[in-house]
C-alpha cells in the first residue's frame, strides 16, 4: 500500500475537519487517512479493554465502520481521536456484555482496593544490547495490565500510553476526572508493585500495532465500503 506520509503527523483542527467533510463526501482516500492516522492508538485502546488481539483487531474493523456510516453526525466538539475512541469503546464493552450474558457472569471492579505505593525512579536508559531485555519487559507489562481490573486499565492506556490529559479521559469515558485520577493512581500503583523500576521505562511501546497488521485493518475495512459504498456519512 502507498507509504501515506501524512497519516503520521499530528492533525490540526482545520485539517480534521476537512478530512470529516471529505470522508463524508465519499472519499474514501481520505478514510484511509485516518485509519492509518488512528490505527496504532484505537488498536491499543481496544486491546488494553479486551484482553485479545484478534478481538480487539474485529472490534477496531467495526469501530471504523460505524465511524464512517456516522462520520457527518461529527461536529468537532471533542478532538476526532476522542470521537473515535468512544466508538471503539462502545463497540469492545459491547462485545464484553455479549460475552458476560453468554457465560450468566456479571463483572465485579473493586474500586476501594488498598494498595501501597513504591515510589521509584525510572531506570536511565541502557545501551543499544539491553533492547531484546527491553521488548522481553514490554511483554511482561502488556501481561499485567491484563490483569488489571477493566476501569483501571483502560484509565492507563489513555492516560499513560496514549498520553490523554485528565479531562479528554473523563470526557472519553463518561466518568468525572476525579474517578480518572483516582483509577489511573490505583493502576500505576498496581503494575509498580508488580514491576517496579522497570514499568517507566515499557510502558510507552505497549501493543504494538503496526505494518501487516495495520495494513490489514485499513484492507479489511476499504473492502467492505467498496461492497456497500452506500454506508457513507
Amino acid at each position: 500500500m502507498t507509504n501515506l506520509v501524512a497519516a503520521y503527523t499530528t492533525p490540526s483542527v482545520d485539517d480534521e475537519q476537512a478530512i470529516v467533510r471529505r470522508i463524508a463526501a465519499g472519499d474514501q482516500s481520505a478514510f484511509e487517512l485516518l485509519m492509518r492516522r488512528h490505527n496504532r492508538r484505537l488498536y491499543r485502546l481496544a486491546r488494553a479493554t479486551l484482553r485479545n488481539d484478534a478481538e480487539a483487531e474485529d472490534a477496531l474493523q467495526e469501530a471504523y465502520l460505524s465511524a464512517y456510516r456516522s462520520i457527518g453526525q461529527f461536529r468537532g466538539e471533542c478532538a476526532l481521536f476522542t470521537w473515535l475512541s468512544r466508538l471503539v469503546l462502545n463497540e469492545c464493552l459491547g462485545r464484553l456484555r455479549r460475552y458476560a450474558r453468554r457465560q450468566n457472569v456479571i463483572p465485579i471492579v473493586n474500586m476501594d482496593t488498598d494498595v501501597n505505593v513504591d515510589a521509584m525512579a525510572a531506570p536511565d536508559a541502557g545501551p543499544p544490547e539491553a533492547e531484546v531485555a527491553r521488548a522481553e519487559m514490554r511483554a511482561l507489562l502488556e501481561r499485567k495490565l491484563d490483569e488489571l481490573p477493566d476501569a483501571f486499565r483502560t484509565v492507563f492506556v489513555l492516560r499513560s500510553v496514549e498520553e490523554m490529559s485528565v479531562e479528554e479521559t473523563a470526557t472519553c469515558l463518561g466518568i468525572p476526572e476525579a474517578t480518572v485520577r483516582s483509577r489511573h493512581f490505583r493502576a500505576r500503583s498496581l503494575l509498580r508493585e508488580s514491576l517496579a523500576r522497570e514499568i517507566d521505562l515499557a510502558e510507552r511501546d505497549l501493543f504494538e500495532f503496526g505494518g501487516a497488521h495495520c495494513d490489514r485493518v485499513v484492507a479489511a475495512v476499504l473492502s467492505r465500503v467498496t461492497k456497500d459504498p452506500n454506508e457513507g456519512g
